[in-house]
């Protein structure tokens, strides 16, 4: 009687633990969440070229994906190689771009798209097969079903070459004009300080000669051939000078960097502005200084600055918290060097070189 008690006991046991794994699995079983349609591409054959690259020439859309939980979904694309969407390690090597909260599409520019194709592996100027699926994260992530496009990719140019800006505010020696350095192709950019007193006027030539040269067409804005109308700046200041000769339009940008700190006479708040040396490339100004610190920032602002790690190797760096202590008052020339190639679609670099010299 007492062996058949105990049996009877196992087999409740097991008839309850059994009863309980299944409300438990009932309790954890995620509701299923799927696309509801399939992504669209704007275009599926894609030819890219350099005259493209700052056009938009691709356009993904998709469908709100409904989560069991009311909450923002947030979005990513993946660009990937046919080969690596399958087996053990498929889509890691991926490209993802996050898209962002309850956005439903991504438009992405010539010089981008290039860039993911390249990064991938596709050759240059052939066309080639990309992937590509849209990720939807909420409490999980899942994914569209990929669709397929055909990418032409194309081989960014090395680009060289400098154009020159003669003007009043250098006595129109073409010899020693600011030189404007290509980003790429047909457009070139550079940075001048117009003097207080100085003329604003002045001409863009393609060699350091008058053989041919530019200067104001319609408007001040305007590029025309050997025009005798020169070209305007607003104001005395440091600009940076951006010109294009694919579209024949040039623009000029209040762009200077200062000092600020402690140890400057505007304190934290307020940048002591400094003047570009347009022959030597570096950004200089003569202040008074007193014991402190001293950082360096763009146009009066903290959106872009540089702190160095210490004060001897002259080296400062993109946002840091540093900066170079200076322990003796006193008049100092500081300099500051950036080789800031094309801020507008590369950023700033990591670091700038500076001096800091007691007159």
């Amino acid at each position: 009687m007492k062996k058949y008690i105990n049996k009877l006991f196992v087999l409740g046991s097991f008839l309850f633990l059994g009863t309980s794994c299944e409300n438990d699995a009932e309790l954890t079983t995620l509701k299923a969440v799927s696309f509801p349609s399939e992504i669209q591409a704007s275009s599926t054959t894609l030819v890219l070229t350099e005259d493209t690259a700052d056009d938009s020439v691709l356009l993904l859309s998709w469908p709100a994906v409904t989560f069991p939980i009311a909450a923002p979904v947030t979005y990513a694309v993946q660009f990937d190689l046919i080969g690596d969407t399958s087996g053990s390690t498929a889509w890691q090597k991926a490209k993802r771009i996050e898209v962002g909260e309850d956005v439903l599409s991504k438009s992405f520019l010539g010089q981008d798209l290039n860039k993911i194709a390249v990064d991938l592996g596709l050759p240059a100027d052939a066309a080639g097969k990309l992937v590509v699926r849209v990720e939807a994260a909420m409490d999980r992530k899942i994914y569209s079903d990929p669709i397929t496009l055909t990418v032409t990719p194309y081989e960014k140019s090395v680009v060289f070459g400098e154009i020159y800006m003669p003007g009043s505010y250098q006595g129109w020696a073409i010899e020693t004009a600011a030189a404007l350095t290509a980003i790429q192709k047909g457009v070139y950019q550079g940075y001048m300080t117009l003097p207080v007193g100085a003329g604003p006027g002045f001409k863009l030539n393609t060699a350091r000669n008058w053989a041919q040269f530019y200067g104001a067409g319609d408007t001040n804005a305007d590029l025309k051939n050997m025009s005798d109308t020169d070209f305007t700046l607003p104001g005395a200041g440091s600009y940076q000078i951006k010109v294009n000769l694919n579209t024949l339009k040039w623009t000029a940008a209040p762009y200077s960097w200062g000092i600020v700190g402690d140890g400057t006479a505007g304190g934290w708040d307020n940048s002591t502005p400094m003047e570009y040396d347009h022959q030597l490339k570096v950004w200089k100004v003569t202040a008074t200084i007193v014991p402190g610190n001293v950082k360096f920032r763009l146009n009066n602002s903290w959106t872009i600055n540089y702190g160095s790690k210490n004060s001897t190797d002259g080296i400062a760096y993109l946002d840091d918290s540093g900066a170079h202590y200076i322990g003796e008052a006193g008049t100092y020339e500081i300099t500051f060097k950036i080789n800031d190639v094309n801020p507008a679609s590369d950023g700033y670099p990591a670091s700038a070189t500076y001096t800091i010299t007691k007159k």
